[in-house]
């Protein structure tokens, strides 16, 4: 009985790094060509969306999330090129913490104009931001700004949403975790949600981006 139960978890598990496997290479297969991470070769897009991220590892002790940090770099780099010329900055919108005016004060500090930046509050998973990018702001073309591993989740789910979309890659973080595990995770999750058709939580009327 032992023995029975051992060779079906390992056969369960099989089956799910196989999954995991094929879903990843999919995904990167089919992004490859439109992730960057030369502002000099990134095409030009009117917008640019901002991947939230929390801003602290630790708001106690005020230790910096270096995902944030790096995001809020490479959407200033671009920005500063003349790459886009308005950033929508998506993020979780909560009582308490409230990830795009965090974005918009950062990037505010560093150069970029206040009227170029528009908020969206309601962009509390990857597939909300994008959805809410061409639903809510009208966006059917724009430069997905965020960690390389992120970017490539989101540039597959902008595709398979008739999005025309290009990812610059801000540098990545230091964590195992978030890219060796969680990702990969996610991306799973993420075919999900495209077989199903999930939609964004939230809608709402259109907000124009000037």
């Amino acid at each position: 009985m032992l023995r029975s139960w051992r060779a079906r978890f390992l056969f369960v598990l099989l089956i799910i790094s196989v999954v995991v496997a094929v879903v990843n290479f999919e995904v990167i297969r089919t992004t490859e060509h439109q992730v960057f991470s030369d502002v000099k070769k990134i095409p030009w897009n009117r917008v640019g969306l901002l991947l939230g991220t929390a801003k602290y590892e630790d708001k106690g002790k005020g230790v910096m999330n270096r995902y944030y940090q790096y995001r809020i770099d490479a959407a200033v780099q671009l920005y500063m090129a003349g790459k886009i010329d308005y950033i929508i900055v998506s993020g979780d919108n909560s009582p308490h913490y409230n990830e795009p005016n965090l974005m918009k004060k950062d990037l505010v500090a560093r150069g970029v104009p206040a009227e170029r930046i528009v908020l969206d509050n309601a962009g509390y998973r990857t597939l909300d931001s994008i959805l809410r990018a061409r639903d809510v702001f009208g966006q059917k073309s724009f430069t997905i700004i965020s960690q390389k591993f992120h970017n490539e989740r989101a540039l597959y789910i902008a595709n398979h949403k008739g999005v025309l979309t290009v990812g610059y890659n801000a540098q990545d973080g230091d964590s195992f975790f978030d890219v060796g595990v969680r990702e990969k995770l996610a991306r799973v999750k993420m075919m999900i949600d495209l077989l199903t058709n999930k939609r964004a939580q939230v809608y709402g009327p259109a907000i124009e981006v000037p």
